[in-house]
């Protein structure tokens, strides 16, 4: 072995690639970080030159320059009971799958945080530079915690009781084209049943279905549900309806697993879907997809949501963030078998 092999290869830094490309170090770190915008020809010069010079970021020594992580979170106080099943929690998967694309744009990453028994705790050992929280709770103690400890968030869905910026899903809006939609296929009177927790979606809905039964002079029933035990929970509802002969056409079941729960007891007292009872929910994921007959649902566009969220929040964490309220698509129904009937998609 020769002593030129034994010599150590000399680290390749930042200050070698500004000199390749024949820009400032300070260019070549704002092109790489993202922080600030760079022309294309000078972004074209470093990257050519990062992999000539086979160039590769000291992310320790960044992160003890700066305090950022490059990291955001993810995550969801939906209980375990609505995220499994045949949904894989895929509301939140969705959401997740888009922000990690714009994380990345961002020369940033994600971490997922799934539903957890102590969430708090959780978060509280994650190193992070900031998190999209997916539908709180009123006065959600996480959301409240998070900003304690100075973490920037942004919340899918208004947060009640929080200062949190948001991407404001239009559930008012949800619940009407849903509402209208039951009634356009011919129900004349049904019950809603939605989850007892105080997510904001779960008390618009309720707020608009009154309002709109009193409106049609139709019998309201609002049926809360403890959304731990969803779908097992809204099967026996709906079974303990039947059983006692009450008349309804359709249900009005926003949570998707409640939905699977509804179907399962319908189907099990040879109920006949959707000629006898319609059936309608909010998220158009697997559940609503896979259950037989298919579910009608909402098209949330979720994969704007997330990354309107995710812009909102990297824009915050780098303190160039003004915006505080962003608006989310506006919903929009797609209509299946479990409520029309001889429904046949259009492929």
């Amino acid at each position: 072995m020769t002593e030129a092999s034994e010599r150590p290869t000399k680290r390749v830094t930042v200050v070698d690639v500004a000199r390749a490309a024949g820009v400032s170090p300070g260019t070549v770190s704002n092109a790489i970080s993202g922080k600030r915008k760079v022309d294309h020809e000078t972004q074209r010069r470093i990257q050519e030159a990062v992999e000539t010079l086979g160039y590769r970021p000291n992310l320790a020594a960044r992160r003890m320059r700066t305090g950022r992580t490059n990291t955001i979170a993810i995550y969801s106080s939906m209980p375990v009971a609505v995220a499994a099943g045949a949904s894989k929690l895929g509301f939140l998967m969705e959401i997740a799958a888009s922000a990690a694309v714009a994380a990345l744009e961002a020369n940033m990453s994600l971490v997922l945080v799934p539903p957890v028994d102590d969430p708090i705790a959780t978060l509280k050992n994650i190193s992070m530079d900031g998190i999209i929280v997916v539908e709180p709770e009123a006065d959600d103690p996480v959301l409240a915690m998070l900003q304690d400890v100075g973490v920037p968030t942004v919340s899918v869905g208004k947060p009640v009781g929080s200062p949190s910026a948001y991407v404001d899903l239009d559930y008012h809006l949800m619940a009407e084209v849903l509402f209208d939609h039951l009634r356009e296929t011919g129900a004349e009177n049904f019950p809603l049943i939605v989850g007892a927790s105080s997510r904001q979606s779960n008390l618009v809905f309720q707020e608009v279905y009154l309002k709109k039964a009193a409106e049609i002079g139709m019998a309201a029933q609002v049926i809360a549900l403890p959304e731990h035990s969803a779908e097992e929970s809204a099967a026996a509802a709906t079974s303990k309806l039947l059983k006692e002969g009450a008349y309804f056409d359709a249900v009005l079941v926003p949570i998707d697993a409640m939905a699977t729960g509804v179907m399962r007891a319908l189907k099990a007292h040879g109920v006949i879907i959707p000629d006898d009872v319609r059936v309608a929910t909010r998220y158009d994921g697997v559940r609503a997809r896979t259950e037989v007959p298919a579910l009608t649902a909402i098209d949330l566009g979720l994969d704007i949501v997330a990354k309107t969220a995710t812009e909102v929040l990297i824009g915050i964490i780098n303190r160039k963030g003004t915006v505080s309220v962003a608006e989310a698509p506006s919903p929009k129904v797609v209509p299946r078998a479990s409520s029309v009937s001889g429904y046949r998609p259009n492929f």
